[in-house]
């Protein structure tokens, strides 16, 4: 009896040493502090939670919250984006960025700082590596014509005997046929393919409009301040007359004083005006590299000429157009890809495993070497209906891209006819503006014959003055309204390419063939 009662509570003791070894398992699946008031509550508690998460995982923290802290951590290379461009001759055969052989050139046109802004952008060499790494995926979905061959080593099953055999295996497989999914695969990342081509476009035609905007801008800030100064020394010629009169008698003494406010309000102008042209050209610096204060630009007559403003565009060569037509092309395969999945795989299997240490489980054999060839074939039976579903939201995808494609048409159509009507509006506004100006001309002439016979105020001069600058200021800011929606119009017609000269010469790697 008393050795029967030790063995029993040997045994009771051997149980609860492994109940207490397999509490220490879980234990590290719980953090609840153990305190000895309520250890024991908190002790299962802890327990539950940690059974409950070999069930259940804990939920990610939500994507609706942001830390800063994380997104900020990272460290900006400034270093790989130039200052300025490549310095270079370019060739008589293929046009390369702009030389900057002697420093910062004096003279400049439109086009070649459109090929330097492209040559050097950081957005157009994001497009590129884009392009190849979807390049890259195509040769992935290639290789699934390929023999995939794996390998590896397992032990035996560790619940039973034989635990310290391994067992190497070496397995090949090569398709027979899988009623195309391969081949919908390759469609599909050849359509994505095109899809980051027409975004390459994209960048390009937006680089350009942003250079030649910018230049006609500058243009167009230069000429109005040379007109805001013109005004200012017109209304400081005023200004010098009425303090002339005033002290000699002539007239009243308020003349100086509201000669006085017009010119300060001429010279603040002419601040605001400066500003205007100083923020283009910082802005040009930002996208060609280098100081452009004291260039020279000019846009060659070749621009309007070949705009082809009232010619029906090519609709087939606008990148946008190219973009979603891509998109639809890409929702076409994948819808195709869905159908195919249900359809089996047919696949030559050849296997080799060698066992150590044990018997190798294919052929009961200790130690032994087992080889097979065989033809198998897979498909999935049921998935819960996921292929079914996938097909239709494919399908809505397709659907989904072909709208987009009708939305960019018409909104090209949409830009063509506002760009053409606002230009034909400038052109007539130019025309009566010049009449103004030569109005505007004689009647000050007039008024100053007045003005010396006492008949006409200071305040008519100063008016008189103002209109013409004012005329003139508005009838440069018309002309190069037009030049701005004639760059805009280039760009949305797809015409970029073709009057920049960017076709069929190395952007960054990356060529157009027209």
């Amino acid at each position: 009896m008393r050795l029967q009662a030790k063995k029993f509570k040997k045994n009771r003791g051997n149980l609860q040493g492994k109940k207490r070894a397999f509490l220490a398992l879980l234990l590290p699946l719980q953090i609840s502090p153990v305190y000895a008031a309520d250890s024991q509550n908190v002790y299962f508690d802890g327990f539950k939670q940690g059974v409950s998460k070999l069930f259940t995982p804990t939920p990610e923290k939500s994507a609706h919250t942001v830390d800063i802290s994380e997104l900020s951590n990272f460290q900006l290379d400034t270093s790989r984006v130039q200052e300025l461009p490549s310095i270079g001759r370019p060739s008589s055969m293929t046009p390369q960025p702009y030389a900057l052989v002697a420093g910062i050139p004096r003279r400049m046109n439109l086009k070649e700082a459109v090929l330097t802004a492209v040559q050097r952008r950081p957005e157009i060499a994001q497009s590129i590596s884009s392009l190849s790494s979807q390049a890259a995926n195509i040769d992935v979905a290639k290789a699934g014509y390929y023999p995939q061959i794996s390998g590896g080593m397992s032990t035996a099953d560790l619940t039973k005997g034989e635990r310290g055999r391994q067992l190497l295996s070496l397995n090949a497989t090569q398709l027979l046929y899988d009623f195309g999914k391969v081949k919908s695969s390759v469609t599909t990342e050849e359509a994505k393919l095109a899809e980051e081509q027409a975004r390459v476009l994209v960048s390009l035609d937006q680089v350009a409009l942003e250079v030649a905007d910018a230049i006609v801008n500058i243009k167009r800030y230069q000429e109005i301040t040379k007109i805001a100064e013109q005004q200012k020394q017109g209304i400081a010629r005023i200004a010098e007359i009425a303090n002339l009169r005033a002290k000699a008698g002539i007239s009243s003494q308020a003349d100086p004083i509201q000669a006085q406010s017009n010119l300060e309000a001429a010279e603040n102008n002419l601040i605001v005006q400066q500003t205007q042209l100083r923020q283009y050209q910082q802005k040009l610096r930002t996208l060609l590299g280098f100081d452009v204060s004291n260039i020279e630009w000019e846009i060659p007559d070749s621009i309007v000429q070949q705009a082809g403003l009232y010619e029906e565009p090519e609709f087939t060569k606008i990148p946008s157009l190219m973009l979603a037509y891509a998109g639809v092309e890409v929702a076409k395969s994948q819808k195709e890809q869905a159908k195919l999945s249900a359809y089996p795989t047919i696949n030559l299997k050849g296997s080799l495993s060698q066992a150590v240490n044990g018997r190798n489980p294919n052929n009961n054999e200790d130690d032994g070497l087992y080889n097979s060839v065989m033809i198998e074939a897979t498909s999935n039976f049921y998935q819960g209906g996921s292929i079914k579903s996938q097909t239709r939201a494919a399908s809505y995808a397709e659907e989904a891209a072909r709208a987009q494609v009708s939305t960019a048409y018409l909104d090209v159509v949409d830009q063509v006819r506002l760009i053409r009507e606002q230009i034909e509006n400038k052109q007539r506004q130019m025309n009566i503006l010049a009449q103004r100006r030569a109005t505007t001309v004689r009647t000050k002439e007039l008024y100053q014959e007045q003005y010396k016979l006492g008949t006409r105020t200071v305040v008519d001069l100063l008016n008189a003055e103002q209109a013409i600058h004012s005329a003139a200021q508005e009838i440069e800011t018309a002309r190069y309204d037009i030049y701005s929606a004639i760059v805009q119009y280039i760009q949305v017609t797809g015409r970029t390419r073709d009057l920049y000269d960017l076709n069929r010469i190395s952007i960054q790697g990356f060529e157009v063939q027209p």
